[in-house]
């Protein structure tokens, strides 16, 4: 992975962690507390600065109250990752309203495919 690639990644995450973190009602304060960090470290982590150790991921994950893949897979872009984020979506729908969403998607990938 080239440091470009690892630089997009990390900045990805990052808004991910701010996203969760706003989600769950909370400042960037109150996650360096529940952490024992730094509030200029927590901002570091969701502007993509730093990275991620493996403790400190399950630690957010636990903190937010989603799974710890969902912390690097909802900034990912390959093609498997995306897909289950939008299973993730559809999975809240009726069957109606998931059918009305797979034809639109159809419809936007046919059109960009041109």
């Amino acid at each position: 992975m080239s440091k470009t690639e690892q630089e997009t990644l990390a900045a990805r995450i990052g808004h991910t962690i701010a996203r969760r973190r706003a989600a769950a009602n909370l400042t960037q304060e109150e996650v360096a507390e529940k952490l024992g960090l730094g509030s200029e470290a927590v901002s570091r982590l969701e502007r993509g600065v730093a990275t991620l150790s493996v403790v400190r991921l399950f630690e957010l994950s636990e903190l937010f109250g989603c799974e710890t893949a969902d912390l690097l897979t909802e900034g990912s872009v390959r093609v498997d990752d995306q897909a289950r984020q939008i299973q993730q979506l559809l999975s809240g729908l009726s069957g109606d309203d998931r059918e009305l969403v797979l034809q639109l998607v159809k419809q936007v990938s046919e059109r960009l495919a041109r």
